[in-house]
């Protein structure tokens, strides 16, 4: 039959450590597992392995609410990011909860048992496991595979191309010539972090983004540390940070000619007058329809102004044996190219759902308060936020979650099931227009217009439905 558990959490990265820390804090005697199909903890932390990874958002909301960042940068790099992760997760003690190479390939829903079976893949061997809650964490995007277009005429590079996703460990790129293809945070990252070494890097991009520069260091909360206990400055920096990127995004929406311009003085002053910002960092939508891009301490900036790095627009016309020819008719030569071109989508990770031998189909599935889908019983999601840290969101859910676990036990109740009773007016899950999105949107389950259906990118919002907003809605059936 298998072992029985009370929680199975799938994921051992960001949102995964958290929920078990969440879980381990306000319910030690409940049973719990982190299945972790790699061999390591950290997820996205781990994964990634090219120069210059870090954050898009500040650790002071990036971090988990119950844990402070006590660095001194704001904007870390990938292999701290990580260490944090490990040191909560041994802190709280549910390091040892994870099994790694545990890879869950499906999950079936007994409404007999109340229970979910779940068919695990360990080292090529099966493991069956049974748990009465099925929590998943394993983010949105498929480890296995990044979005890797065929170029025309690719096969006649002579060179190495190779994707972010998968960075080589032997690619030595000192005093090489570099492309690098994208301009999302992937790619803004990579370009300073190479120019450092390499000959020259070429950032070429079809379509700018938006992108925004902060210091890597947080000058009040240096001070409030200095000042305050260690958990009171790290709340009180949070919060300004909360309340800062809240104000941002709402301009952003309802002033965005005023953001663009707000932007292109930054850049100005950045940049300077030596290029060309109306071509290359002015695009063609407003601010937030995507994700923008954080540069820290100016340095895609600084190695654009100092020669070492150049941005070029245009569309690629074919790859030759020595770079890329674009549309325009220009040349680009390079002995290395990256293509860094995006992710690619996944819904839980790519776990195969029976409920009561009923296949689901993800795009059938309608949101829950951002973490439940309805009539589906005992499964719960963390999403994070796409226009704000992604923790902020998972550390709400961990403690809507743990609400309604508590309830449960105080009723004595096995199932939670969200009962979709009515026509629910549908909208896609997610809003922006990135191309990953929208490449993916069909794969995924569906929002609806109104509360409880609607996945909201609001903080405030969801403080009060998820925080403390009413168990008892009418919706969220207990049995």
């Amino acid at each position: 039959m298998g072992e029985l558990l009370d929680v199975i959490v799938v994921g051992a990265g960001l949102s995964g450590i958290g929920a078990a820390c969440h879980l381990k804090r306000q319910f030690p005697h409940k049973q719990v597992a982190l299945l972790e199909g790699r061999d390591a903890l950290g997820g996205t932390w781990d994964l990634f392995r090219y120069p210059g990874i870090r954050s898009d958002s500040d650790m002071f909301t990036l971090g988990y609410s119950f844990e402070p960042w006590e660095e001194q940068k704001a904007i870390a790099d990938g292999p701290s990011i990580r260490a944090y992760i490990e040191r909560t997760a041994k802190k709280y003690g549910v390091y040892s909860k994870i099994r790694f190479r545990h890879r869950v390939k499906r999950a079936s829903w007994s409404s007999a048992d109340a229970l979910w079976t779940i068919e695990v893949d360990h080292e090529g061997k099966p493991v069956t496991l049974r748990t009465r809650f099925l929590w998943v964490c394993s983010g949105y995007y498929d480890y296995e595979r990044g979005h890797a277009p065929e170029f025309p005429g690719q096969s006649r590079f002579q060179g190495r191309l190779v994707h972010p996703q998968f960075w080589p460990a032997d690619l030595d790129y000192a005093g090489k010539r570099v492309i690098v293809i994208g301009s999302g945070a992937t790619a803004i990252t990579l370009v300073p972090a190479l120019a450092e070494t390499a000959a020259h890097v070429i950032m070429l991009q079809r379509t700018p983004t938006y992108i925004v520069s902060l210091p890597s260091v947080d000058r009040v909360a240096v001070w409030l540390r200095e000042h305050l206990s260690p958990q009171l400055a790290y709340s009180a920096t949070r919060w300004k940070n909360i309340l800062v990127s809240i104000l941002f995004y709402q301009l952003a929406r309802r002033a965005p000619e005023l953001v663009k311009w707000n932007l292109r003085e930054r850049l100005w002053k950045a940049i300077g007058s030596g290029i060309d910002i109306d071509r290359h960092f002015s695009p063609p939508y407003n601010p937030w329809d995507q994700r923008l891009c954080l540069v820290p301490d100016d340095d895609l900036f600084r190695v654009l102004r100092e020669g070492r790095a150049s941005v070029v627009t245009d569309h690629i016309e074919t790859f030759t044996e020595t770079g890329i020819r674009l549309r325009s008719g220009q040349t680009l030569d390079a002995e290395i190219i990256v293509s860094a071109t995006g992710l690619e989508l996944l819904f839980l990770g790519g776990i195969e759902l029976t409920v009561d031998n009923r296949r689901i189909v993800p795009h059938d599935l309608f949101n829950y308060k951002g973490c439940m889908f309805g009539d589906v019983p005992n499964l719960a999601v963390t999403f994070g936020y796409t226009n704000a840290s992604w923790t902020l969101k998972a550390d709400l859910v961990a403690e809507y979650l743990c609400r309604v676990f508590a309830r449960m036990d105080s009723l004595g109740a096995r199932v939670c099931v969200p009962r979709a009773r009515a026509f629910i007016q549908e909208a896609p899950f997610l809003d922006l227009t990135s191309g990953y999105i929208l490449r993916a949107l069909d794969r995924f389950p569906r929002q609806g217009a109104k509360h409880p259906w609607r996945l909201y990118q609001n903080y405030l919002l969801d403080i009060l439905l998820l925080r403390v907003g009413t168990l008892e809605d009418g919706i969220l059936e207990l049995s």
